[in-house]
């Protein structure tokens, strides 16, 4: 006698049957499916109560002839499982069935949307498996309805499986991270996340791990003042050097009761001489002098401000002054030399990363910094009638905006920047909360500072290059526009200055009154003494000096870069060549007017040579050295 089926209750028929029609549709499934089908909805005739079992219940009750008809379930919109079970699932075929779920419209859009936006195969479909599918199976609700929430809860689930098994799920986080960007270009309200650093997220209570009561209180005050007036990183800032100097004054007097207790020889001088003594807690070299002196201000600014505002805790008189704090050295700014430079940009030309290496060309041809490249926007070139394209800089470093001029070739490399960004919807700027369309987006996200530096760093290491950081470029930029004859309020506004002792530093660098005052020293030196230098002087043209073919020399065509050269001949070939406006020797001013016309003439000579030998970039290089010739020919003779 063949034994008795379980009844399939009225009220849950219509699943079964439409199980049933899945599983033949597919052709697949036996026996112990059927069975395994009735014994579930006669024991749960309402999916949705399996899901209030506890985990370990739902997961002991998880057969193998019952993951189908689960799967069924879930992508059928009977049974949200929570996400604590959907983690723990490996879901190995859920993709498959769910192309022939209602779920298959809304997973289709997902992966033409993670393509578009820039993502393997591989990646897109991980996402899709990991975090996409499963979000849609527990919310309920169609793609272009998830809110932050669901992923809220969704992140919240790995926190909480993190916890229970002690290991990390980067993989989920990262496909969660990702995931969501996708989802938000799709049409979602579920906002993209940035990144933030875990100490961005401390409350100022954290920051000051260490130190007591008594002078955290005022500490934290003090801080929570500052958010009205700071940005959140110079408040971390001060947080940080405050920290240093609370668990000083913890470890130095554990009983001090109050702030206003303070003495100088007491407190501050012994903490004056433990800033002297300290040291790099990563490499165990001294401190940097500028460290130091930040560590030291930082406090007494903390103190003179309780003071002012008439706090209880603020000492009786000032503790701290300005000759406390060591006196800071003024280095030259680290601008990058013509070969190094040339080799940095030629590995940035050829390099694969073409968003990346693109928006640090920018940063060299417009002078910016890295946080206003970042920050730029889709639209930030304008062209003016009659005044060429101008590149508009975003609220930088000093919460000033900028126009600056850029020439065609830097347009195309806006243009350049356009075509290799990532489609989709505006993003929340980090300093407003406004949508921008960021014109740096890569995979439906804002390329990060961070992602720039370590394709300069790619770029450097493949020239050859000791490590460059990106405010170099800067440096490089300004170098080259003070050695070309920028005027201080050009500079100024180019590079967004709010002082003129900012942009003093590059005019520190080629003093154009200090080489005139030595060339006319060294000048009064040989007409009193003779030749102070070995060899003798030759004058332009130097057609005399090669006894040869001249146009072959490369000590000539050093010198044919578009003005006077200082050099000498027994220097030999200058490192400068044809990039003569970073070089001090240069020099184009009305005095040298026949030397210019007869490197004119020198000029058309190595263009008409290069023609002849059929090459052809090296003659258009000498007819554009022509004429720029020209110009400063016709601008000497205007002078």
């Amino acid at each position: 006698m063949p034994p008795v089926k379980t009844v399939v209750p009225a009220r849950a028929a219509h699943i079964y049957d439409a199980y049933m029609s899945c599983l033949a549709a597919r052709e697949v499934g036996n026996k112990t499916f059927e069975s395994g089908a009735r014994n579930f909805l006669a024991r749960f005739p309402d999916p949705q109560d399996w899901a209030a079992q506890p985990l370990a219940a739902r997961l002991a009750g998880t057969r193998p002839h019952l993951q189908p008809l689960l799967n069924f379930l879930m992508l059928h919109g009977h049974l949200r499982p929570g996400y604590d079970y959907l983690l723990e699932r490996k879901l190995t075929v859920i993709l498959r069935e769910a192309a022939v779920s209602p779920l298959a419209g809304d997973i289709s859009r997902f992966l033409a949307g993670a393509e578009a936006l820039g993502y393997s195969v591989r990646a897109r479909t991980g996402m899709a498996s990991e975090v996409a599918v499963r979000v849609l199976i527990q919310a309920g609700r169609p793609l272009g309805e998830l809110t932050d929430a669901d992923f809220a809860a969704f992140e919240q689930a790995i926190s909480e499986r993190e916890t229970r098994t002690g290991r990390e799920l980067k993989h989920y986080r990262h496909a969660l991270y990702a995931s969501r960007a996708v989802i938000y270009h799709l049409g979602a309200p579920a906002e993209p996340v940035p990144k933030r650093s875990t100490l961005g997220r401390w409350s100022w209570e954290r920051h000051l791990d260490g130190v007591g009561p008594q002078v955290r209180r005022p500490m934290v005050a003090y801080l929570e003042r500052l958010q009205g007036t700071h940005a959140r990183s110079s408040v971390q800032g001060a947080a940080s050097e405050l920290a240093h100097f609370g668990r000083f004054l913890a470890r130095h007097d554990p009983q001090l009761a109050s702030l206003a207790s303070l003495g100088r020889q007491s407190h501050i001088e012994p903490y004056l001489n433990e800033v002297a003594a300290a040291v790099n807690h990563r490499t165990g070299a001294p401190i940097a002098a500028s460290t130091a002196k930040q560590r030291i201000q930082t406090v007494g600014i903390f103190l003179e401000a309780i003071a002012e505002w008439g706090w209880p805790d603020a000492p009786a008189r000032r503790l701290i002054f300005p000759r406390d704090a060591p006196k800071l050295p003024h280095p030259l700014p680290r601008y990058l030399p013509p070969d190094s430079e040339r080799a940095l940009l030629a590995a940035l030309e050829a390099s694969p990363n073409r968003l990346y290496a693109d928006a640090l060309l920018l940063l060299r041809a417009t002078g910016m910094r890295i946080g206003e490249l970042v920050d730029l926007e889709l639209d930030c070139v304008h062209e003016v009638h009659g005044q060429g394209a101008w590149l508009k800089i975003p609220l930088g470093k000093l919460l000033t905006e900028r126009m600056v001029p850029i020439d065609d070739e830097t347009v195309q490399l806006v243009d350049r920047i356009t075509e290799h960004r990532s489609p989709g919807r505006p993003l929340r700027h980090p300093r407003t909360g406004k949508l921008a369309d960021f014109l740096l987006t890569r995979q439906g996200r804002r390329v990060s500072a961070y992602t720039l530096r370590d394709e300069l760093h790619r770029a450097a290491d493949e020239a050859g290059i000791d490590d460059v950081v990106p405010h170099q470029l800067r440096h490089t930029y300004a170098t080259a526009l003070v050695n070309a004859g920028c005027s201080l309020r050009a500079l100024m506004a180019l590079l967004g200055h709010v002082s003129a002792e900012m942009s003093l530093r590059y005019g520190r660098l080629f003093d154009a009154t200090v080489r005139d005052e030595y060339t006319r020293a060294l000048a009064q030196a040989k007409a009193q003494l003779g030749p102070v230098l070995p060899g003798e002087r030759t004058q332009l043209p130097l057609a005399a000096v090669t006894g040869g073919n001249w146009r072959e020399a490369p000590l000539i065509k050093s010198r044919l870069a578009g003005g006077y050269c200082l050099r000498t001949a027994a220097q030999g070939s200058c490192a400068y060549a044809n990039i003569c406006e970073h070089c001090p020797n240069f020099r184009c001013e009305s005095s040298f007017l026949p030397v210019l016309q007869l490197q004119r003439v020198d000029a058309e000579a190595l263009a008409a040579d290069a023609q002849q030998r059929g090459w052809g970039e090296e003659a258009a290089r000498h007819r554009r050295l022509a004429e720029r010739l020209d110009a400063l020919i016709a601008r000497a003779d205007a002078s």
